[in-house]
């Protein structure tokens, strides 16, 4: 049985300083990137994104989740605010609840084919403006709500993580049979009622009818 790895002390300065002793120090436009409000060159980024990273903590523990949609779905309302529609998910709420008791958050901006990612911090709360919403609708439905962001740092974040993964290169793509179905890894994890391919058909209908 393998030991357990030696730890750096959490939250202590001596903690922060041994950590810094690993690492060469930051070049300077990595220290001098963050801007504290959206230029063109980060809102063009959020305009071309069809996805991004919400990352979220509060009194229900930490949640990182997936927002998606097609290119130009978060609204850029002024340099220092975003607008982000919550549309069908699994009704868990984890970001919402999490943002309630703590509107710090994170988020990282994608466009496929780019490497490099934008990287976004700061404060949200919850909007159920109708005024806002409209400007979503599809299919005359619209989100249940949006969040705002309050834009505290913005800055871009090189590629390597992002070449390192080849993550928009097919080389990596694999044969979907080589895990197993998002019904039948369910119906492992957890006690329910219904079989593995009545899951699959519960999550395909979702997918065809309840996107939006």
């Amino acid at each position: 049985m393998e030991s357990k790895p030696d730890q750096l002390c959490a939250n202590t300065a001596s903690g922060e300083d041994a950590l810094r002793e690993h690492y060469a120090p930051p070049i300077e436009r990595a220290r001098l990137k963050t801007l504290r409000k959206l230029d063109r060159h980060c809102r063009r980024f959020i305009e071309l994104s069809p996805l991004l990273c919400l990352g979220t903590s509060g009194d229900g523990g930490l949640d990182v989740s997936p927002r998606g949609d097609r290119p130009g779905f978060v609204r850029i309302l002024d340099e220092s605010t975003l607008a982000i529609p919550d549309w069908p998910g699994n009704n868990r709420l984890d970001s919402m609840t999490n943002i309630l008791a703590n509107p710090g958050v994170g988020l990282l901006f994608l466009i496929p084919g780019v490497d490099e990612t934008l990287r976004v911090n700061g404060a949200a709360a919850v909007t159920t403006d109708p005024g806002l919403l409209a400007h979503w609708e599809v299919n005359g439905k619209r989100p249940k709500s949006a969040l705002l962001i309050t834009v505290r740092e913005a800055f871009l974040h090189c590629g390597k993580a992002l070449i390192r993964s080849r993550l928009w290169q097919p080389d990596y793509r694999i044969d979907r049979g080589e895990l197993p179905s998002y019904g039948r890894m369910l119906k492992d994890q957890i006690e329910i009622g219904d079989t593995a391919e009545e899951i699959e058909a519960s999550v395909a209908e979702g997918y065809r009818d309840r996107l939006y």
